[in-house]
């Protein structure tokens, strides 16, 4: 039988930045989604990785963006679906996980990565057209958004050093239950109304990209039985 002693820690597995940036057929005209794994520490900060860049800095990057975890489990999904491994950073990620749900951790959850490094968990990622011209798979922006565990997009709170095999802890969870697999999934009324007022009763500062979606999602009718 598991026991609490026995759980195996959660995990960094690999710190991915960016390799080589390519051309994409996109209105920016380049791509930095090529992530690659980085041996030994990599200071993080309030942008995310020292060294890494996005190319598309409208959607992509900033301090509510500073990083994007994914969990292996997720991985080994694809790697079946796709008939190829998804190796690490394949995905665009920079943080691979291993003993954590990235998409059943709550929007506003934080952990502690290491001894000194923290993040917030802002919300989800949304799978673009880069995404899917990337990895030359047909329709697979539909298909990664049907999956509804997009993997999430992080705040650093407290940077430092991050490293494969650094431990990762849940410091903090809201208790609200809208993680990052219910709002990507449903962008509901009610899932809008209780980030707002976790919002107000707390002091919580909710991602300024989330902010849109919530507002529009707290003007819809909710759904009747």
């Amino acid at each position: 039988m598991t026991t609490a002693a026995t759980v195996p820690p959660a995990l960094v597995t690999h710190v991915c930045r960016v390799g080589t940036l390519h051309d994409d057929a996109g209105t920016v005209g380049v791509t930095a989604i090529d992530k690659r794994p980085v041996d030994g520490a990599v200071q993080v900060g309030t942008y995310g990785l020292r060294g890494d860049v996005q190319a598309d800095r409208k959607h992509h990057g900033g301090p509510e963006k500073a990083l994007y975890a994914i969990d292996q489990a997720e991985a080994d999904h694809w790697a079946a679906e796709l008939g190829t491994p998804v190796t690490p950073g394949r995905f665009g990620e920079n943080l691979r996980l291993a003993g954590l749900a990235v998409d059943d951790a709550e929007i506003g959850e934080r952990w502690r990565i290491g001894d000194v490094v923290e993040v917030e968990v802002t919300g989800p990622r949304t799978p673009c057209a880069t995404f899917g011209r990337w990895l030359r798979q047909e329709s697979w922006v539909r298909r990664y958004t049907e999956r509804g565990r997009p993997g999430a997009y992080l705040r650093v709170l407290a940077g430092g050093p991050v490293r494969a095999g650094d431990a990762v802890t849940v410091t903090h969870r809201p208790g609200h239950g809208v993680t990052v697999a219910r709002w990507f999934t449903d962008h509901d009324p009610a899932a809008a109304e209780t980030l707002h007022t976790h919002e107000y009763d707390t002091g919580w500062e909710m991602a300024a990209y989330l902010r849109p979606h919530v507002e529009r999602a707290l003007r819809r009718p909710a759904s009747r039985l």
